[in-house]
């Protein structure tokens, strides 16, 4: 059989219905809106008061090593030499995913999320830079889309144990549109697990 083209969404009728979507979270540095975990869990009830979008589940909240430019290189990801000579060592993430529902087109969407980022203080530094708040869109359905701006599903979630781990506590199911793996193999066992080493987050902790 013929695989959808990546260049086309499975769905022809976006926001016709509402859809369900899952979307990452981080952040590793604090603002005048609070610390790291403040900013994630702040950002989800923004989010969820905005129109056309309704927050469903959320997943436990992880810290974990920032994977900067050198690491990533370690792990043969595709880094330039300046974007790996540029990164240097920064504090903890707090990571961690939810589902929400939405009538917006994965676009739309996308656009919400960079505001969200924006209205928590989010610069566009460098790619590997430090950020008080990362709001990706991993799935939208069992939609496969490339645009210019936009790939679904993310591009670079089955390498990341800081995604992974959370999305399966909330999303453990969800089979993965291309390579058709549910989202609890997938989380099994990561290639940067040992690198990024996601804890649990405790109600004693302290996150600055």
């Amino acid at each position: 059989t013929n695989h959808p083209s990546k260049y086309m969404p499975i769905h022809a009728n976006f926001g016709a219905t509402s859809s369900l979507c899952a979307i990452a979270l981080g952040s590793n540095l604090s603002s005048n809106l609070g610390n790291s975990e403040e900013i994630v869990k702040a950002a989800l009830v923004y989010l969820d008061s905005i129109p056309r979008v309704e927050m469903v589940k959320i997943s436990q909240w992880y810290r974990t090593k920032a994977i900067t430019g050198t690491i990533a290189r370690s792990l043969d990801r595709k880094v330039t030499e300046i974007e790996a000579t540029e990164a240097t060592e920064q504090p903890d993430y707090i990571n961690g995913c939810a589902l929400l529902r939405t009538s917006l087109t994965p676009s739309s969407l996308l656009s919400v999320l960079l505001a969200t980022e924006a209205h928590f203080g989010r610069e566009r530094r460098e790619r590997w830079g430090a950020r008080t708040l990362d709001l990706d869109l991993l799935l939208y359905e069992d939609c496969i889309l490339e645009t210019p701006s936009l790939t679904i599903p993310h591009p670079r979630m089955c390498d990341r144990a800081f995604v992974l781990l959370p999305l399966a506590e909330v999303a453990p199911d969800w089979i993965h549109p291309i390579n058709g793996c549910t989202i609890a193999l997938l989380a099994f066992d990561p290639p940067d697990l040992h690198i990024c080493a996601p804890q649990k987050l405790r109600a004693t902790d302290a996150v600055k």
